[in-house]
């Protein structure tokens, strides 16, 4: 089992991505709001390096994000993944997101 996370900086895809979850069978998944070091630094008028997409991305101004945590069978990690890609697409854009995985040894009150 692994447990997948997304921190969504596109704010206005998450209700599809719950969709698309729910069509592909993963029925499960905590949603919560977010804020990323970035936005915490330039509130506080810290000067932090910037370059590039990074800049472009602050200058935005989001004050959050939604993380979505989902506890998923391993062979449904391919399935969630490309869930998340048809709403979002290319995940190397700038400003959309993070997505990753981490492997869980022991889960209790999930059941499939």
């Amino acid at each position: 089992m692994q447990v997948l996370i997304m921190v969504l900086n596109k704010t206005n895809y998450l209700e599809d991505i719950i969709k698309e979850f729910n069509n592909c069978g993963i029925r499960g998944a905590t949603i919560i709001e977010s804020t990323g070091m970035a936005e915490i630094l330039t509130s506080c008028g810290e000067e932090i390096p910037m370059f590039g997409s990074l800049k472009m991305l602050l200058n935005e101004k989001r004050p959050f994000n939604k993380t979505i945590f989902t506890v998923l069978k391993d062979e449904q990690v391919k399935i969630a993944v490309d869930a998340i890609k048809n709403v979002v697409g290319d995940l190397k854009k700038p400003g959309v997101g993070i997505l990753f995985t981490l492997p869980i040894n022991f889960v209790e009150g999930v059941s499939f």
